[in-house]
């Protein structure tokens, strides 16, 4: 696949709105562990190849264990993820598929039980922000750096 274009270049305020965005969520208390999973889910369920390769690579020089990034994808069933994690899994998977249904009371309440209320904003702030990031790799086909190299 081609990159179709270099949309960081071309639209470059809508990048650094885009990059204040992620500088409030990293200062938010929400663990940055739990943020790259979540942005990893999100850009599983969107097919963004950039961001998968990106957040994966971010996760693992993070520490993340491979056992665990690779059980991101189905994460329901394996063992790797705390109560907290769990709760944000779900609550990214409710709020990327929303064309399939609902961000449930159940879901929401689950997040609530493990997350302040400013930090379930951040997380808020955290999933559409990567949405969009999504979006955007997806329709321009953004090259994975590591496949650059």
């Amino acid at each position: 696949m081609t990159e179709r274009m270099n949309l960081g270049a071309l639209a470059g305020e809508a990048y650094k709105a885009m990059s204040a965005l992620d500088r409030f969520i990293r200062s938010s208390t929400l663990p940055q562990p739990l943020l790259e999973l979540v942005n990893l889910r999100a850009s599983q369920i969107n097919g963004c190849v950039y961001c998968v390769d990106m957040h994966s690579s971010d996760a693992k020089q993070a520490g993340e264990s491979d056992a665990r990034l690779h059980a991101v994808a189905v994460w329901r069933e394996a063992p790797f993820f705390t109560p907290q994690e769990r709760a944000a899994l779900a609550f990214t998977e409710a709020a990327t598929r929303l064309s399939t249904g609902d961000i449930t009371d159940e879901i929401w309440a689950e997040a609530s039980a493990h997350f302040t209320e400013q930090e379930l904003a951040a997380l808020v702030v955290a999933v559409g922000t990567i949405n969009a990031w999504n979006r955007f790799g997806v329709a321009t086909r953004m090259t994975p750096e590591s496949y650059k190299e």
